[in-house]
């Protein structure tokens, strides 16, 4: 059988990121997570063997390995194959095969990296075991064999880009996620948004759960911070869907400022320093990806300014992510 090459979208989250957690998403009212695709991707080859022999290759993590059979592969307990190694003991496949997957985005960059490679691996075993899944079978069995990996709840925003590039809106109601892509063209984006990576990954499984627990127990102050973030997403939908463009700044200001009111844990002396280096080379507003703690920071500029913005960036030592929208 002939390698299956599979490609997935990373995404930057614009709003309601953290609130796409089970079960967060229902001790309010109805949410709405909004994404954008962009053009750093992860990669899965999968080669199906005649025989029983695995051969396995993480580049990221620089693992090579090989396995006699696929039982043994299985009982195998490296670190480096444990997201692997749940998605093959999900799959059950009958003989052996070569896997090679990389990312493209920094590790811990709070780009759904790990998501969207659960996606691209997900890809290409369905294609070998030919079964088709949908959108939402898909997101439902990455989520869970993530869940499985982290041994913690996660969120689903980051499977939806992986699977249909575009901006995104994901609706969240007690009858579950339902996706939305919304218009837009790549040159609005690419125009004012920069990705700055901290060098310092995120933790968002832990930092994910410290928000469920707090909510969980019932916490004021966190309850308040993450209906803040609802409101803001609604704003953000509003303005997108009205093409209200120039409220966007303001939007993503204050969802920062609820954003590290929600946990401590989501701002950290990389940030505040990118943050402050941005917006004194002239940012409109900085937004933390992911569940923050480190990883990458998106940065909106005029574009006319956008080129001095990142050259402030990198003067304070930060690095500039070559990314744009993948629409």
């Amino acid at each position: 059988m002939k390698s299956l090459v599979k490609r997935s979208a990373t995404r930057v989250d614009l709003s309601g990121g953290t609130l796409d957690c089970w079960p967060l998403f229902l001790l309010g009212g109805d949410c709405v997570t909004i994404n954008l695709s962009i053009s750093i991707s992860t990669h899965a080859t999968l080669v199906p063997r005649d025989d029983g022999r695995v051969d396995v290759n993480i580049r990221d993590l620089k693992y090579a390995k090989s396995f006699a059979t696929v039982k043994e592969f299985l009982a195998c307990r490296d670190p480096e194959v444990k997201l692997v190694r749940h998605h093959v003991a999900f799959w059950k496949p009958e003989q052996g095969f070569y896997l090679e997957t990389f990312s493209e985005s920094p590790v811990g960059g709070g780009l759904g990296g790990s998501s969207s490679l659960s996606i691209s691996i997900i890809k290409a075993f369905s294609e070998w075991m030919g079964r088709e899944l949908d959108v939402y079978q898909a997101v439902n069995l990455a989520h869970n064999v993530e869940a499985q990996v982290l041994g913690k709840m996660t969120g689903t925003q980051d499977y939806f880009p992986a699977l249909v590039p575009g901006l995104n809106a994901i609706h969240y109601t007690p009858e579950g996620a339902r996706l939305e892509t919304l218009p837009s063209t790549s040159e609005f984006w690419n125009g004012q948004l920069s990705l700055v990576y901290t060098g310092q990954p995120h933790q968002s499984g832990l930092n994910n759960w410290q928000v469920i627990k707090a909510s969980l127990d019932g916490d004021k102050g966190t309850l308040r911070a993450l209906e803040d973030i609802r409101k803001v997403s609604w704003d953000v939908y509003a303005a997108i869907k009205s093409e209200g463009w120039d409220q966007l700044p303001k939007l993503f200001d204050r969802e920062f400022e609820a954003r590290v009111r929600l946990s401590s844990s989501f701002s950290s002396p990389e940030i505040d320093r990118l943050r402050q280096a941005a917006l004194k080379s002239g940012a409109q507003a900085v937004k933390i990806c992911g569940a923050g703690g480190g990883g990458c920071v998106m940065v909106w500029s005029h574009p006319d300014r956008k080129q001095k913005v990142e050259a402030g960036c990198r003067e304070q030592g930060f690095e500039v992510l070559g990314v744009k929208a993948a629409l």
